[in-house]
């Protein structure tokens, strides 16, 4: 399991929180899957309990997990969360576009090169 790459910069836990957002938002985790526990995970990733607690908590106020007392971390209904991320691409694709036409750029160029990039 890579989901740790010591040479990007961002915090641990942080690189965790990313990992399971996109399993989750991609329906590889689907709602009620139990997450592993914060000991083994941390076992498994040879980093501290207390790193892996804080990415667990942070994915619990993000709203991808929920806790059930005494048994665990559980994954939260992904069609919403999907939705909401639908939601805050395309509010920042907006933002690009307006900056776009504030700097005069061909909008219609920029997008088609941007798709061809992806393959699309």
């Amino acid at each position: 399991m890579a989901i740790i790459d010591y040479q990007d910069g961002r915090p641990i836990y942080e690189q965790i929180v990313d990992y399971y957002k996109h399993l989750i938002l991609i329906g590889a985790l689907e709602e009620d899957t139990q997450m592993p526990s914060v000991r083994n995970l941390a076992m498994e990733l040879s980093t501290n309990p207390n790193t892996v607690q804080k990415a667990f908590m942070e994915l619990e106020r993000q709203g991808f997990i929920y806790t059930v007392k005494g048994r665990g971390n559980f994954v939260r209904n992904n069609q919403s969360l999907k939705l909401e991320r639908e939601s805050e691409l395309e509010n920042e694709m907006v933002e690009l576009l307006e900056e776009a036409n504030r700097l005069e750029m061909d909008v219609d160029a920029l997008v088609k090169r941007a798709l061809e990039r992806t393959g699309r």
